[in-house]
């Protein structure tokens, strides 16, 4: 047994009033999946639920979430003992229902947020997903993060406790697997979902122990984000850090510094990882271990090392004015910035060449494209090209990689192109990373969303795009087919296919469409063909 059935015995949920004239929603929250990582348990691996009750239990609240650093936690109490999820239903459904279920593993680079994030609260999605007949159950989910989840060294490697917050994720499916059918949900029909380091992870789940299937899911969606990571890492890449924590807190000239580690009491080790502007200067991430993670994304892709199980995987036009460097005024301080270690990695001299040729210094093949032949000094003279590269490398020749992947197998991938600016953002912004999760979960209201609200006074036409999105999402979920019955006869998401390499094109200002997947073609087609120069 991975975790505690529940059996007979029931959660008390609280119960949601619809946003419509549709069914009431049912909440049932805070439920643990794993022993709490605290004491002795803390940085290993999750364990199992070893505990069992007889009367019912309180579900009516979410708990802690996992201690994060950054402006998504900033909102929501944190603790250690926060391994958790949470499922969302409608009220109508029972324990005979059958009904598949989206679990949802929530970004934030792998060191903030988490299930309790009201952006991702599911009611709007859930419910609309019942009035187009396509009915499902989500459950969200909290794992480890920052130090606390991906702590990493030799010492943390040997004793075999590395990618602690994938693990928690891995358990957490296996509760889903043994308990859902309490809630009405069918275990064999899991869709796992997630956007950014949530997409990445659920990349990694599909690319798990070498590709192994242990029928945890039926299906994946990675939105920006996917098997393979922009640069990955080893424990030799957060040695240094981990030593210098080490040094902190008094367990540098000890036999066994992990545990001691574990004996350092939660407010000394947390005002070290905290940093002293509320932004952790300790950040870890998802290391390739041999174990869980066992090589790099790209030679898993090519190996065709991974679940083969249909998938939806996307990213947004504008990915890189999120991740590009800001600052850089002439080609020779970008060449200096790639070979200098920017990025994470230093490019090979013959590669940084390469990538100046492909990405030239001609603002009118940046990003974003609407500002045509405009410069923006004030981030830099060559801000828009960096940019560019920036998004390909980080999220865009991966995305494509993955759908191409899936072709050469003949499984199923429903790949896309988001491509509007919300609300939410700048106009320099343009169709940034983050803008398509408030169109996929219908969230017209903004709940959660505290510096902005996506579709204050937008057009009619964004309010008809996310309908149709979180139909097709809901729709994937339901049937593993992304194009809902009677939802936009208009447009149809074709498969990827080797013969037809296409993904569609999300836009509100013009009509989306199915587009042939040559955007940025030659920078992104030689990113992927020198991957191991990335580390990737």
């Amino acid at each position: 047994m991975f975790g505690l059935a529940i059996g007979f015995v029931l959660y008390t949920a609280v119960l949601a009033a619809p946003a419509s004239n549709s069914s009431p929603t049912d909440f049932f929250l805070g439920m643990p999946y794993a022993q709490q990582p605290v004491g002795s348990l803390r940085f290993t691996i999750p364990h199992s639920l070893n505990t069992s009750w007889k009367d019912a239990r309180n579900a009516k609240e979410y708990s802690d979430i996992c201690v994060g650093y950054g402006t998504d936690s900033i909102w929501y109490p944190q603790s250690e003992a926060c391994l958790t999820l949470n499922v969302i239903r409608g009220s109508s459904v029972n324990k005979n229902s059958k009904l598949p279920v989206g679990v949802w593993i929530h970004g934030g680079g792998f060191y903030q947020g988490s299930g309790s994030d009201e952006r991702y609260n599911m009611s709007a999605i859930v419910e609309n997903s019942y009035s187009i007949g396509k009915p499902f159950i989500a459950v969200t989910l909290n794992y480890r993060l920052s130090a606390w989840g991906f702590i990493s060294s030799s010492q943390v490697s040997g004793s075999g406790n590395t990618n602690l917050g994938l693990r928690d994720q891995r358990l957490a499916l296996q509760w889903v697997q043994e308990n859902i059918g309490a809630f009405g949900g069918d275990p064999e029909k899991v869709t796992i979902w997630g956007e950014s380091a949530g997409g990445m992870s659920v990349g990694y789940h599909l690319t798990a122990y070498g590709g192994r299937d242990d029928k945890l899911f039926r299906a994946g969606i990675m939105q920006s984000g996917g098997s393979i990571a922009a640069s990955a890492s080893n424990y030799t890449t957060f040695q240094s850090k981990y030593d210098t924590i080490a040094s902190e807190v008094g367990c540098s000239d000890v036999v066994d510094s992990l545990q001691c580690l574990r004996e350092v009491p939660f407010e000394t080790l947390n005002s070290v990882f905290n940093g002293t502007d509320g932004d952790s200067d300790y950040n870890f991430s998802p290391v390739v271990d041999g174990d869980f993670i066992r090589n790099w994304g790209s030679i898993q892709l090519n190996k065709h090392a991974f679940v083969k199980v249909p998938i939806i995987s996307g990213t947004n036009t504008d990915e890189g004015t999120a991740f590009g460097p800001r600052g850089i005024n002439t080609t020779e301080e970008w060449y200096d910035y790639l070979t200098d270690g920017g990025f994470n990695f230093q490019t090979p001299p013959s590669v940084a060449k390469r990538i100046l040729e492909l990405y030239p210094d001609d603002p009118s093949q940046g990003i974003p494209a609407y500002l045509e032949d405009m410069r923006v000094p004030s981030n830099g003279y060559e801000w828009r090209r960096t940019s560019a590269f920036a998004g390909d490398w980080m999220m865009h020749a991966n995305r494509r990689r993955q759908c191409e992947a899936w072709a050469e197998t003949s499984t199923p991938a429903y790949c896309y192109r988001f491509n509007v600016r919300s609300a939410d953002v700048p106009l320099l912004s343009g169709s940034t990373h983050f803008e398509e999760v408030s169109f996929v979960f219908h969230n017209l209201a903004g709940l959660g969303y505290h510096y902005g609200k996506p579709f204050a006074g937008v057009p009619q036409s964004y309010i008809d795009l996310s309908s149709m999105m979180t139909s097709m999402w809901a729709s994937f979920i339901h049937d593993l087919n992304p194009n809902p019955v009677a939802v936009n006869k208009s447009v149809h998401w074709d498969a990827y296919a080797t013969s037809k390499p296409v993904d569609i094109l999300f836009d509100a200002n013009i009509t989306s469409h199915m587009e042939a997947d040559t955007w940025r073609q030659e920078g992104i087609d030689y990113i992927n063909s020198v991957a191991p120069a990335f580390w990737r």
